[in-house]
């Protein structure tokens, strides 16, 4: 660890995954969503392995999901954005694709969440935006948080940007995350190198930094 005023900065991946101060953020692995993503079954894969580290370390765990309003209740931030990915012409022709029951909506079965895990559901991309996670993981004395899921270039980026803005040291474990499309997927991941507040790691050199039982 370095020290600067009593506080102690981790140098290594190692040095920031205590399991006690750590938070595993599992975004949007949902049926309809990967179902749009290419590279599914490596996603699907590594994220399993990555899950079941944590579960073995007792590392905290949440898993994520995107749901949408009843058309009747969205606003123009969301129509509008509905509108160009549905590329539809008008606001009266966007549908909502992800009710929270419908089955698209739902994790896939080979994430199903434990009794000591949750599940959070928002309507924005930012997983901490809106929502009650960031009072659950201060509550529970947690610092840095890991991220897996899809899709890095709509929602692990500004996933990973708001938790090192709200004081977090993120995690990102690339070869567990996956993107809707590969180059802007690359040039998510090529930003947040550059800015410098993530960790970006893979699948194996994460479940070396966790200690073992």
């Amino acid at each position: 660890m370095d020290d600067r005023n009593g506080l102690a900065v981790p140098r290594s991946l190692q040095e920031a995954c205590d399991p006690k101060r750590l938070a595993l953020l599992v975004y949007d692995m949902q049926v309809g969503i990967l179902g749009q993503i290419g590279d599914r079954d490596r996603v699907v894969a590594r994220t399993v392995e990555v899950v079941e580290a944590a579960r073995a370390a007792g590392v905290r765990t949440f898993f994520l999901r995107h749901v949408t309003l009843p058309t009747a209740l969205m606003g123009v931030s969301q129509l509008r954005m509905w509108r160009s990915w549905q590329r539809t012409e008008r606001a009266a022709d966007v549908v909502s694709p992800f009710p929270p029951d419908a089955p698209q909506t739902q994790l896939i079965p080979e994430l199903r969440p434990t009794e000591h895990e949750a599940v959070l559901d928002k309507i924005t991309m930012s997983a901490f935006e809106g929502t009650w996670l960031d009072i659950a993981l201060r509550d529970c004395g947690i610092t840095t948080v890991a991220v897996v899921g899809v899709a890095t270039e709509i929602g692990i980026e500004p996933t990973v940007r708001h938790a090192a803005d709200l004081g977090y040291l993120p995690v990102v474990i690339t070869d567990a995350c996956g993107p809707g499309d590969p180059e802007a997927g690359e040039r998510s991941l090529a930003t947040l190198r550059f800015a410098g507040d993530a960790f970006l790691t893979t699948t194996d050199e994460f479940r070396k930094a966790l200690p073992t039982s």
